[in-house]
């Protein structure tokens, strides 16, 4: 259970790997901020706290933590100092410079500001944190952070295991339904999904659901994401989804096969041949180009292109380091979770995507969701 955990624990390792980062960079304090503007999730990497607050951290090694809502941050986060930001009338300017203004930064005057930062906010802080040498930096901490969370922890991985074993309860149970008459929409499937997930005790769906039928299975993420069209009838239907717990996404993709032709059989062999092949490459220590060059090679030589990347990463952002694509030099790691999402789309015949989260080991992987093409 979570609540083994030891939670304090858990953020204060993640913060250090930063505080030792900063201190290599000659780097005196780094500005996170999760706001409407824009949705930085390193805050709930750093604290636990899920949303809306302000995180500064020291070369000397103290957190402090600006929520918008104290009462959640009471209950949720973990940080050395937490102070409301009504505090400082919800201003983050008057919050960094009256923490700055409070702190040790005899090792560094050098604070770095989200690279999200505007041109115009950056001039403001500027003229306001004059004492300081601001900057901000696409290479910095704030990349730093990216790469720590491309490598997940224990609970990390406890949590993406248990958003996964819930969407694969959702998948037989939507497979059943389907067979039995029972869904016959996609608003039936999709709207089966939010209720289900909240009834387990999920946060939501990790993003938004794509529920395509026959007739719209050819797009590669379908607009709208359902509608009231008919789902697992003749042909090939499409389900992407997946939702969140603690924070941590699963993200898988089924496909419905009812009494297909000549030519959509060829698409579900080849993208489940990709899937079982590329599979065996998503291993630690391998080029992570090898496996998709080897799904491009397998669609190439049918005379067919899939239209996206191989994967991603997944965590507390749906798309994370790493991502399964030909131009890169990373290499799979133990602790990834990543996906493998093989596809093929052609208008007039539709669409087949099969995505698995897939967990890297020491020894090889683990396999996290056990989505299928079904043959119905």
């Amino acid at each position: 259970m979570s609540e083994n955990f030891n939670f304090d624990k858990i953020y204060r390792a993640r913060r250090q790997k930063v505080y030792s980062y900063m201190k290599e960079k000659h780097i005196g304090a780094s500005v996170f901020i999760d706001s409407e503007d824009c949705r930085d999730k390193a805050v709930r990497y750093l604290t636990g706290h899920p949303s809306d607050a302000l995180v500064i951290l020291t070369a000397e090694g103290k957190s402090f933590l600006v929520p918008w809502d104290i009462n959640l941050a009471e209950e949720k986060a973990h940080a050395d100092t937490i102070i409301p930001s009504a505090k400082f009338n919800r201003s983050n300017m008057e919050a960094i410079k009256e923490i700055l203004k409070s702190s040790d930064m005899s090792f560094s005057k050098k604070v770095e500001l989200p690279p999200s930062t505007s041109y115009i906010n950056f001039e403001k802080y500027k003229s306001e944190l004059k004492d300081y040498s601001l900057f901000c930096s696409e290479s910095s901490t704030h990349k730093a952070v990216l790469e720590m969370r491309s490598v997940k922890d224990d609970y990390e991985i406890w949590c993406t295991k248990k958003a996964c074993s819930i969407t694969d309860e959702m998948t037989g149970i939507i497979v059943e339904n389907i067979k039995t008459g029972l869904f016959k929409k996609e608003s039936d499937v999709a709207l089966f999904v939010e209720k289900y997930l909240r009834e387990k005790g999920a946060e939501g769906t990790s993003f938004d659901t794509l529920c395509a039928g026959p007739d719209r299975s050819w797009a590669i993420h379908a607009f709208p994401g359902y509608t009231n069209a008919d789902w697992g009838t003749k042909g090939l239907s499409i389900l992407d989804y997946g939702i969140s717990w603690e924070g941590y996404a699963s993200d898988c993709t089924i496909t419905i096969a009812r009494d297909v032709n000549k030519e959509q059989k060829k698409l579900l062999e080849l993208v489940q041949t990709a899937a079982d092949q590329c599979l065996e490459l998503y291993k630690p220590g391998l080029d992570i180009c090898q496996a998709s060059l080897k799904a491009d090679q397998i669609f190439a030589e049918a005379d067919m292109k899939m239209p996206h990347s191989l994967g991603h990463g997944t965590g507390l952002d749906i798309h994370e380091e790493p991502f399964i694509r030909v131009k890169t030099e990373a290499k799979f790691q133990a602790g990834n979770i990543v996906t493998l999402e093989p596809g093929l789309y052609v208008q007039g015949l539709g669409g087949c995507r099969l995505e698995n989260d897939i967990l890297i080991t020491e020894q090889g992987n683990e396999v996290l969701t056990n989505s299928k093409i079904y043959y119905l």
